[in-house]
């Protein structure tokens, strides 16, 4: 298991915050506990990302729920990358799934799921939901259920 201080690059340094969407900020972190299978959820109220037609600004919260394997992300550079949406156009639907691909991408995470739950524009909320378990495994069962029963 490498040492906590040469995975992560953020914690203790100045924050600087990217004007457009950087995947890049993500870092990930070594799990204690692989063999468990355990909920990690991060509950993020201050997201804004824009409307790509209009240039309007969309506000969520946005709720990441995952059952982490061996990596696991670090929780500042998941603030500065949802961050980096503020300038970014994309839709409340893309926002949702960029998200969790970015971070299936960084984790291999057992099990994840991404909820946005937006404010009204036009007198309409969206509240768009994806998921992911791992192909082959009892995740991959529980994200069709989860996803066929969500509400």
């Amino acid at each position: 298991m490498a040492k906590l201080e040469d995975q992560l690059s953020l914690l203790g340094r100045k924050t600087e915050y990217k004007q457009d969407y950087a995947p890049e900020v993500l870092e990930a972190f070594d799990n204690k506990h692989p063999e468990n299978d355990y909920w990690v959820r991060f509950n993020c109220p201050e997201f804004t990302s824009l409307c790509p037609i209009t240039g309007q600004p969309d506000f969520a919260e946005i709720r990441i729920s995952y059952l982490p394997d061996v990596k696991m992300v670090e929780s500042k550079s998941l603030k500065l990358y949802l961050f980096s949406f503020r300038n970014h156009g994309a839709f409340h639907e893309d926002c949702v799934n960029i998200i969790m691909k970015d971070l299936i991408r960084l984790m291999d995470p057992k099990y994840i799921e991404v909820t946005g739950i937006f404010t009204p524009r036009g007198g309409i909320s969206i509240y768009p939901y994806a998921n992911y378990g791992r192909s082959g495994t009892k995740y991959e069962e529980m994200a069709m259920h989860r996803l066929m029963n969500h509400e």
